[in-house]
């Protein structure tokens, strides 16, 4: 395991861990202020996130927490030190950069959910490809109740979930608890604690399982077509498909089905 920047607290930030071979997992480690995403926070996670997205042995990354608290979202004491326009600008900005670069990533993200995800800590679960997430968890966009409509929270919460189940979490910032979240689609899987890490493994390992080339021009055309008139989508995946198709392992998969054997992927 390594770790990213410290900060006053002398634990390290975001600890790094190799999971499994091709999964690798970052946890945000202030548990003591349930993991805000804090300056220190955002610049740790986004040197750490570029980092994985480099390495091609990577297929997997998972983003946890520590504590109580999965993300409690952003720092608001830091944030009130400043009450300046551009400085906001700035901090939003950073945060939303960190969280394309999650979207635009070749590998698969998960986030593993262990606590109460608040404001953009319900945004970074909104963001991520998938989502496992403790029973006992709990999931917020609550910034209506401190006068701040979670604006930037609102983007892929609205593109995980329904538009009237989006608009009346940023509307009322009520709490939401595990299985509503599920029924809402904004998390895939709703587990006992003692489960978590059984299946977020299983799940990343299943995934890490599958040639690295498909699984990242599948993201890639996945998140490109959802906004495009459904005839450009088709031409969009046929395109990627027909590609997909010369990749050699897709060959050698095909060849292994045909052949009623295991398929020996590079």
């Amino acid at each position: 395991m390594t770790a990213s920047l410290t900060s006053q607290d002398s634990s390290p930030i975001v600890l790094n861990e190799m999971r499994s071979p091709g999964v690798v997992m970052l946890t945000l480690n202030r548990p003591n202020q349930y993991n805000p995403l804090s300056e220190q926070m955002l610049f740790a996670l986004q040197a750490q996130i570029d980092e994985v997205s480099a390495r091609d042995e990577v297929k997997v990354l998972i983003i946890a927490g520590t504590g109580k608290a999965f993300c409690a979202g952003h720092h608001l004491k830091e944030m009130r030190a400043k009450p300046e326009q551009l400085y906001y600008e700035d901090l939003f900005s950073r945060c939303s950069h960190m969280m394309l670069t999650l979207a635009r990533m070749p590998q698969i993200v998960i986030a593993r959910v262990q606590g109460m995800a608040t404001a953009a800590g319900c945004q970074l679960v909104a963001n991520a490809d998938l989502a496992v997430t403790v029973d006992t968890a709990r999931f917020a966009v609550s910034g209506i109740n401190l006068g701040l409509f979670c604006s930037t929270p609102s983007v892929p919460l609205s593109r995980a979930v329904s538009r009237k189940r989006a608009f009346e979490m940023l509307t009322t910032g009520d709490f939401i608890d595990a299985h509503t979240a599920e029924a809402y689609g904004l998390v895939n899987r709703v587990v006992p604690a003692e489960k978590l890490d059984e299946t977020v493994d299983t799940l990343a390992q299943n995934i890490a399982g599958k040639p690295a080339e498909a699984l990242r021009a599948g993201k890639a055309l996945f998140y490109r077509q959802l906004n495009m008139p459904l005839a450009e989508a088709y031409q969009a995946a046929g395109q990627v498909m027909a590609g997909n198709m010369l990749f050699p392992d897709t060959q050698e998969g095909i060849d292994a089905f045909i052949e009623k054997r295991d398929p020996n992927w590079t």
